[in-house]
């Protein structure tokens, strides 16, 4: 039993202590019992700090370390008894088997436990003398105060940590020691303690201030480590905030920090009960608003600073302008009356109190009137209480209750129970969102002075506080219990919305149509016919203004009893206005028509009606002249001419219908070759025209323009060489800092690296310096022009040096560096000889006769000397060196004196002799100055480089990534943007990234796990960037050839080895790195202003300004940086993954470890015990890293519940945005990227906020994303190329000249309080807000904000590199638009707009889906036009007759070709932005090779996946969030898994286009197999992309072993029948009841069944044509038919039968299908010997009964209760598991052909992973791999 106690305890023991391999950011071993602390314990933050301290101490004293062990103990004992919290029993039972093993290591026996306060004391005194407490602080404070230390940063960073934990220990002691003393002996606990070491204790306390957990403004405890206290816009703000006159005082039990005095928000948290940590966060978030916004103003005297009153009221103005907007729009006094009015006291304390309410609530942040509403009236109660000029505050009555007083329990709380029990009731998302109220019906419920009927305080038996009876899970509607309905809106869900949000350009396109069709079919003559028949134009309008006010009434239902009744009364009169007005003006027109048909009728009526359509359109014009007036007015101008292409375009295409569409109506005695039903009623001739109308693109296509934006070229300039040192000073330390970072992320090597490098140009050189990539070998160009220029003049040879720049100045630098360096190493006669011979040199330039003065050709000699006397300079100073030195400048000397020099030496013949006299004796060069100095010894370097290097360094760097980023990073420069202010002085921001639980960091499992192929993800990093790898090497001091298994040695390359992974991932860590990129830039630009605030060149001007080394140790750089940025990641899930001990938890902290700016805020469940239940309470807590390494918590605010109620993403943002600051805010997902040289440019960016974009300012910064997965795939490629066509031309033009660009994501920057005051930067309702970031677009641009877009910035983004990646994302995205389709912002956008920012925001939204799913359906509609002209045999006969008649018009219109549906046109925007970005030629070059690569094929593909769940979503409902995945795709995806995931979306459209096709082919009319070609080509193109796309871009997809597998595996999937919890993977059952779950319902039920009829009309049509039936087009032949489909279903059946039912009377069984089966051949045997049956006919029989077939499953299967309820349900699944076999046999037979040719796959592999055919070895090799049975 002993040894299983022991084994337990060592178990216990290793779990608390997490004992595991590796290190954390600083190096040291990971380990401690510390962070193991339950959730439920959290509350008691001592617990975790006690246990830190004793795992510290351990070594030291272990038995001080069972002390606090036990004494933790104790506490979580007391917190929870009875251990009923979740781990708490676990936590307690480890925590006490450690105690044990430190009491058996105890020596000496048993333990006093009495001795335990005097053991603590004598451990704090030796503790105290071991770490020399004293001398700790002295030595920080004489290092900080020394002014040198800016050389030794890391030293002061290693002191700061070092005293901080110190402390941090003595303070943990002395707290234990104080709570033990005061159990032991509660009134003589002061005399416990002696009074030496009390004074001791008290004086140490001092130096902990700074411990306290803080943010980024230590405002609790100040601390003198920290400048960001120093800043005197802060000291300002944090004296603004301070107690005024006229607040009541605070009761003396409110306890407040002894390091500060009391302020206003401690008041405020005093009488309305605000949380503490609400309080202390809404403290740092105002005082940060306004230094920010202080320091934008001036920068405030260091001595007493005051804010200006500027800067208050800018702050007020911005956090209440909702409010102030909510009053004026409610038509209220604001509760302030007069803004203008309000003390500068006040408008503090009101800001304060508004972003207290907005700090803790919760969900209700969504409902941004309600927190007006709620801040309107506490306002009120706050005034009303300083009014009564109270003594002592007291709790306000709106928030006190019998447990105290509490904001959250009493304010908030009651509204997020009725919020979440209504989203309670949506099912899941599954219910219709008519039936329940989202974020939205509940802040549209402020919107009306009804609100207050609430009261204040709350009164709870408002209707507005009714909870609805939870839904049954069996019915579709809510039981009859009262349930208050929605508001102002109701999304029901029909594609009907499309035309109420939209009725005006609908009713424009219809009425261009009819008008201009009544144009073109009078020929073009505008006689008074013509005008008659246009003035028809007035019924068509005043109708489709009724059918608008119908939907108007029928969109509204189930919002009556809520909606106000002004608006109710005026959708009511809209409705009878329209309708009197419709009956009124149709009345009008036919009365007209008729008067005019008369021989004497006279036009009194058409008068009458003209002068009323008149009046109605001058009211109409002068309006909306009047709305224009001047918004619009240059827009309306600019397009005017827009109306006269479009009117142009649709003459071309209606007029030439006009002739066939009149003959085919005038022929009257067409033959039908079937029964017809039609004709009779109907006019086919109608039909027909309808249908060429939409083959020949009468549907609207979506409309682009394209802007190129300017670029200012560079201007030269004549400036000195001064003012071009001082312009290249001030870039270059910039441009190294770039340099440095492209080495650090290993794009670049250390070769590449010096050749970037830019020198600081601060020397004595008389030019400037380049970096050397721009001048190799450009000496050796120079070298060879001189000796080659033998006959030519000295201009000559200077304009033929001249015609490159570069090679000019590195002739210019090598001639002044070449002296700099002589003169310095040289003494005496040496510096004489080289004076006199650079006189001689200018003297020869001078005089033009540089040619003639020197030998030219003997330069490769100079050169050579100067490499063998530069050479050992670059290396220290050793006897060998120096005498080659000495040498090799006597060689210089020989080769100048005697081969080069041709000049007469009698001008200055006492100096040469002189310097010939010393070279006999020796003496002359005899002693060299050893170069000792940095800049000189750089010098000698760079000068040997330039004289060495002979290769062109044109293609540096060499990896094309880090040539793209320098590139756009150079170009940028030269583009508009805003100049940048001082960092000071900018607009601070913050970075926000929503992350669940992807990757945060590659473990070593994960990068060396291999798939199926043998492929690792690390052997597939390697291959794909090789280049990339050496660099990482290299960098870690590895040869490049080393083996992995040698890094796994070192835990510090192990560590390494996964970030260099990560970082070519779409990982956490690799946004991590690049937001704090952010930080990084901040640093240096505040490093390099430091020395003058007001005067960015004087600071950069200095030599130690540019020296940058150290700069991110800058105490004064890093406080600036951190108080104009902020970077939070919230992570939803850390809590719960770092209690399961979850790798990524381990890897979030390291991330923070790493990156002491980074802040992590997650969701925190605590289980705790009311009443003897067990209660679960939501915490949302922000927490960094502390100084050891370990997860500080730094707030921790209770939330009323559940946070997630909707969407995960924007409520996993929401409840996380309280922790972000400043006055922007970037979005960023968490599989981004950004760059250091785009980091440098952000305070550009910022500054657009005060640039002029228009009317109103911008609220939202588009910016440009960069696409960095587009090297992994063609598939990447095309996502790549069309992801950036998008962000680059699309949205540019959105945002300019359309101005309806919306937030499509990622890395736009938010006026962050504008939106945070209305509603924040997303929305969350369940389903209808899937597509969270473009609702903040829709609600900024309602809310009067402006989005904007620059090009001058880019951020990386990740994107899904795998066709199931790309459609599953793409179904997300179109489903997502189908919701927008249903929503109220589309509606009132559509509503609000002018007409022609209207049209642009509907083609660029939801009408862009719309038109390509009306794409598709045209598709359709040519097909079965072409199937109809076929089957019913008018197709010939027009056929005919238009061949007798000549009628090449009505010919043309016959065999129109449809060629819209080719993906190659959706490329259209992708080739316009190639074009602009890259030039005519490359773009041509590369829209060919992408056509190479089959992008057509993906593109059409991806048409189909747009038009399925844009149109699904429509009708049923279903848009999910789809979980893509964003690892590397090198595996084989299985047929089965292709076939589930694209059956219904693609295959089944796919073969039914394929079997429209058979059936024109069979009966058409076609003038040879040209004709059909040509005619088909398109559509079979569409098809076979359909079916075959996922195959032919599935990696190994026609590798012959991969498709036996797929068989097999299909087979499987398609026969197991499954089970209950079997999922859709595992077998073809539970798949198949999955694809039908989104039928619910009966309106989703009636569509699906008349979408199926259209399958009927193949049995229809091809059983006239069977030669069985000789001419007879009775419906008797129609119901033979019906009987030969039931046989066969009979004899189905009879085979199918289920063998479980049959098992006592199988011999039977047998014997009646064996006779069914003869009897079927033999009645087919018959009818072929004995009727005019042919073999022909049986075949056309089963291209009949296929398609009837599937209709029947389809109807069926679209009412599956019923199905099931009358017994046909099982019949129903055989049937679906036969077409599903059928259908699957019919795609799996051509893979399985084309897999046995090798070089297929060899092609495929080459096509799917290669650029321009370059890579497709090399991938080859990959997917081989090291797999042993390749060559299987």
């Amino acid at each position: 039993m002993s040894r299983v106690e022991h084994l337990w305890e060592r178990l216990v023991h290793a779990a608390l202590r997490s004992e595991k391999a590796g290190f954390d950011a600083f190096g040291r071993p990971v380990g401690g019992i510390a962070g193991n602390v339950p959730s439920s314990l959290a509350k008691n933050r001592d617990i975790d700090a006690i246990l830190r301290a004793a795992d510290e101490i351990q070594d030291d004293d272990p038995n001080v370390s069972r002390i606090l062990c036990e004494h933790a103990y104790s506490l979580s004992q007391n917190l929870d008894p009875n251990s009923e919290g979740r781990g708490v029993l676990q936590f307690k039972t480890g925590l006490m088997s450690v105690i044990k093993q430190k009491l058996a290591k105890k020596e000496g026996g048993s333990i006093d436990r009495s001795q335990d306060i005097a053991c603590l004391q004598e451990f704090y005194k030796i503790y105290r003398e071991k770490h020399k407490v004293d001398e700790l602080q002295e030595d920080e404070m004489k290092l900080r105060e020394s002014g040198a230390f800016s050389g030794n940063l890391g030293e002061l960073e290693r002191k700061t940590v070092r005293r901080r934990r110190v402390f941090a220990t003595l303070k943990v002691i002395r707290m234990v020691l104080e709570q033990l003393t005061e159990e032991v002996s509660p009134d003589d606990a002061e005399r416990s303690i002696p009074e030496e070491l009390k004074r001791v204790m008290e004086s140490d306390a001092a130096m902990t201030e700074d411990l306290i957990a803080y943010n980024i403004i230590p405002l609790d405890a100040p601390t003198i480590t920290n400048a960001i206290v120093s800043f005197p816009e802060v000291q300002a703000a944090v004296s603004a905030l301070k107690y005024f006159q006229g607040l009541p005082k605070l009761p003396g039990d409110f306890s407040i920090p002894a390091t500060r005095n009391a302020d206003m928000l401690d008041f405020l948290q005093c009488i309305f009960g605000f949380q503490k940590d609400n309080v202390c966060n809404q403290r740092e978030h105002v005082v940060h608003l306004l230094a920010n916004e202080q320091s934008q103003l001036r920068i405030l005297e260091e001595t007493e600073p005051i804010l200006d009153e500027a800067a208050v009221r800018n702050v007020f103005m911005k956090s209440l302008g909702n409010y102030i907007n909510w009053c004026t729009y409610l038509c209220i006094q604001p509760a302030f009356s007069n803004p203008q009015d309000v003390n500068r006291e006040k408008m503090l304390l009101f800001v304060s109190l508004n972003f207290l309410i907005w700090g803790e609530a919760a969900n209700i942040r969504f409902l941004p009137e309600c927190l007006c509403y709620l801040f309107h009236h506490m306002v009120r109660e706050l005034d009303e209480m300083l009014r009564q000029q109270i003594a002592t505050a007291q709790p306000a009555n709106s928030c006190k209750s019998e447990n105290g007083v509490s904001f959250l329990d009493q304010i908030i709380s009651p509204l997020y129970e009725i919020v979440a029990a209504e989203a309670a009731n949506n099912d899941n998302g599954r219910a219709p969102h008519s039936a329940w109220r989202n974020y939205d019906d509940f802040n549209e419920y402020f919107w009306s002075l009804h609100c207050f009927e609430l009261g204040w305080p709350w009164k709870k038996g408002s209707s507005f506080f009714l909870k609805p009876k939870p839904r049954s899970k069996n019915l579709l509607k809510s039981g009859g219990s009262k349930h208050r309905g929605k508001t102002s809106f109701v999304e029901h869900r029909t594609f009907l919305h499309l035309y109420h949000s939209f009725h005006r350009l609908w009713i424009f396109l219809f009425m261009m149509f009819q008008g201009l069709a009544i144009i073109a079919f009078n020929n073009g003559h505008f006689n008074s016919k013509t005008i008659r028949e246009v003035l028809s134009l007035g019924p068509t309008f005043v109708v489709m203004k009724f059918c608008e006010s119908v939907l108007d009434i029928l969109m509204m239902y189930g919002a009556y009893s809520t909606t106000r009744s002004v608006a109710v009364s005026r959708v009511f009169l809209r409705f009878l206005w329209f309708s009197v007005a419709s009956v009124f003006i149709c009345f009008l027109y036919v009365k007209a028509l008729q008067e005019e048909s008369k021989l004497n009728g006279n036009s009194v009526v058409l008068r009458i009606y003209v002068f009323v359509l008149g009046i109605y359109a001058g009211v109409h014009i002068f309006f909306s002249s009047l709305m224009r007036i001047p918004a619009c007015h240059q827009l309306t101008n600019r397009c005017d001419h827009w109306f006269l292409v479009r009117f142009v375009k649709w003459m071309h295409q209606i007029k030439p219908l006009v002739e066939p569409t009149q003959k085919i109506v005038g022929f009257t005695d067409l033959k039908y070759s079937w029964h017809d039903l039609l004709s009779r009623n109907i006019s086919l001739g109608y039909l027909c025209v309808l249908y060429h109308c939409i083959s020949c693109g009468g549907i609207p296509a979506r409309c682009t323009r394209s802007s190129r934006g300017g670029k200012t070229s560079r201007q030269s300039s004549s400036e000195n060489v001064e003012q071009g040192k001082f312009d290249a000073a001030r870039f270059s330390p910039f441009w190294n800092e770039i340099i440095n970072n492209l080495r650090e992320e290993d794009y670049i090597n250390d070769l590449e690296k010096e050749l970037l490098l830019m020198p600081k140009n601060s020397g004595k050189l008389p030019l400037v310096q380049w970096p050397l990539f721009l001048l190799s070998s450009k000496i050796f160009l120079a070298k060879d022009i001189a000796v080659e220029s033998r006959g030519d003049s000295q201009d000559v040879l200077w304009e033929r040096i001249c015609r490159d720049d570069y090679m000019k100045y590195a002739v210019e630098e090598c001639f002044h560096t070449i002296k700099l360096i002589l003169m310095e190493i040289l003494e005496g006669e040496g510096r004489m000889w080289v004076d006199r011979l650079y006189e001689d040199i200018q003297g020869s330039i001078a005089k033009k006769s540089i040619h003639v003065d020197f030998e030219l050709s003997k330069l490769p000699l100079v050169i050579s000397r100067l490499t063998a006397l530069l050479g050992p300079m670059k290396e220290e100073e050793k006897p060998d060196s120096v005498s080659g030195a000495v040498k090799a400048v006597q060689d210089l000397y020989d080769v100048v004196r005697h081969d080069v020099l041709s000049i007469n030496m009698r001008d200055h013949y006492e100096t040469w002799n002189q310097l010939s006299k010393a070279r006999t004796e020796g003496r002359l060069f005899s002693k060299l100055k050893w170069p000792k100095d940095a800049e000189t010894r750089a010098q000698v370097k760079r000068l040997c480089s330039l004289l060495t290097i002979q290769d062109s360094a044109a293609n540096i760097p060499n990896n094309l990534e880090a040539r793209r980023r320098l590139q756009f990073f150079t170009n940028s420069l030269f583009m508009k943007m805003p100049a940048a202010k001082l960092v000071r002085e900018m607009l601070s921001f913050s970075v926000f990234t929503p992350y669940y639980s992807e990757t945060v960091l590659y473990s070593m499992d994960e990068l060396q796990k291999k798939n199926e192929d043998g492929i690792s993800t690390l052997f597939y990093l390697q291959k794909i960037f090789p280049d990339e790898w050496k660099n990482f090497l290299a960098r870690i001091n590895r040869d490049e050839n080393a083996q992995d298994s040698e890094l796994y040695d070192s835990p510090r390359d192990v560590l390494e080895l996964r970030f260099w992974a990560s970082y070519r991932g779409q990982t956490l860590a690799r946004t991590v790195r690049g937001m704090m990129y952010y930080r990084k830039a901040l640093m240096l630009q505040s490093y390099l202003e430091r020395n003058a605030a007001g005067d960015v060149e004087a600071a950069i001007s200095s030599d130690v300004a540019t020296d940058t080394q150290g700069y991110e140790f800058s105490p004064a750089a890093r406080a600036l940086a951190d108080l104009k940025f902020t970077y939070v990641v919230t992570c939803q899930i850390y809590g719960i993954q770092r209690e399961e001990q979850k790798p990524e938890a381990v890897d979030i902290a390291l991330l923070m470890q790493r990156n002491e700016a980074l802040r992590v805020a997650y969701i925190d469940s605590v289980e705790t015990l009311k009443d003897g239940i067990v209660q679960t309470e939501f915490y949302s807590k922000l927490v960094k890293a502390d100084i050891n390494g370990k997860d500080q918590d730094i707030y921790s605010i209770k939330l009323p519940g559940n946070p997630k109620l909707g969407e995960g993403k924007p409520e996993n943002q929401n409840h996380a945005v309280i922790f972000t600051r400043g006055n922007a805010i970037q979005t960023i997902d968490m599989n981004q990227d950004n760059y250091f040289e785009e980091a440098l440019k952000m305070r550009n960016l910022l500054e657009e906020f005060h640039t002029d974009h228009g009317i109103r300012p911008p609220t939202i910064l588009g910016v440009r994303e960069h696409v960095f997965t587009g090297s992994v795939s063609s598939l990447a490629l095309f996502m790549s190329n069309q992801e950036t066509s998008f962000v680059t031309l699309g949205q540019r033009v959105l945002a300019k000249p359309l101005k309806v660009r919306m937030h499509y994501g990622h890395p736009d920057v938010f006026d962050r309080v504008f939106h945070i005051t209305r509603g924040g930067i997303s929305k969350a309702s369940r389903v209808i807000n899937i597509s969270e970031d473009i609702y903040a677009g829709f609600n900024s641009t309602l809310r009067q904000g402006n989005v904007t877009h620059h090009e001058y910035i880019q951020v990386g983004k990740g994107r899904d590199v795998g066709l199931n990646q790309i459609a599953l994302f793409e179904g997300k995205v179109a489903g997502g638009n189908g919701e927008q389709v249903l929503s109220r912002d589309i509606y009132r956008l559509g509503q609000l707009f002018d007409f022609f920012r209207m049209m642009s925001f509907y083609f660029t939204t939801v009408g862009y889906y719309f038109c390509t799913m009306l794409t598709v359906l045209t598709v359709y509609a040519f097909l079965y036009g072409k199937a109809y002209l076929a089957l019913s045999g008018i197709g010939e006969q027009l056929q005919i007759r238009a061949q007798i008649l000549n009628n090449t018009a009505l010919t043309t219109a016959l065999n129109t070709q449809f060629l819209y549906q080719i993906g190659m046109f959706t490329a259209v925007p992708m080739v316009l932005g190639f074009i602009l970005e890259e030039g005519f030629l490359r773009a041509v070059v590369s829209f060919v090779t992408m056509q190479f690569q089959l992008c057509s094929v993906f593109f059409t593909f991806s048409l189909g996946t747009r038009t399925h769940y844009f149109g699904r979503t429509i009708l049923h409902g279903g848009a999910r969030y789809q979980a893509t995945g964003r690892g590397f795709v090198v595996r084989h995806i299985k047929f089965s898994e292709n076939y589930r995931l694209y059956s219904r979306s693609h295959f089944v459209k796919g073969l039914e286009v394929v079997l429209l096709l058979i059936v024109y082919l069979a009966y058409g009319y076609n003038e040879g197999a040209l004709s059909y070609i040509l005619l088909s080509i398109s559509s079979w193109f569409m098809a076979l992309s359909w079916l075959f796309a996922p195959y032919l871009f599935n990696p190994s997809g026609f590798e012959w072993q991969k498709t036996v597998e797929d068989f097999r595996d299909w087979t499987n999937w398609l026969f197991y029948r499954g089970g209950i919890g079997v999922k859709g993977g595992e077998s073809w059952e539970a798949w198949w009841d999955e694809e039908l779950a989104h039928i619910r319902t009966f309106g989703g039920r009636l569509a699906e069944t008349i979408l199926s009829l259209r399958f009927f009309i193949f049995q229809y049509g091809i059983i006239y044509k069977l030669d069985v039936q000789r001419q007879n087009t009775s419906l008797t032949v129609y119901g033979l038919s019906w009987i030969v489909l039931a046989v066969l279903i009979i004899l189905f059946k009879v085979f199918t039968f289920s063998q479980k039912i049959s098992v006592n009377f199988q011999l039977l069984l047998r014997f009646i299908q064996g006779i069914s089966l003869l009897l079927a051949l033999a009645g087919i045997v018959i009818a072929i010997a004995m009727t005019p049956l042919s073999i022909t006919d049986i075949f056309a029989c089963i291209l009949a009964f296929i398609p009837t077939g599937w209709g029947i499953i389809s109807i069926a299967v679209a009412w599956k209760p019923l199905m099931k309820k009358l017994g046909f349900w099982k019949s129903i699944r055989s049937m679906s598991r036969l077409y599903d076999a059928g259908m699957g046999m019919l795609i799996f037979i051509p893979i399985a052909f084309c897999s046995w040719f090798p070089f297929v796959s060899t092609f495929q592999t080459r096509l799917m992973f290669n650029q321009a055919f370059s890579r497709g070895l090399e991938i080859s090799l990959i997917l081989a791999g090291n797999n042993p049975n390749t060559g299987i």
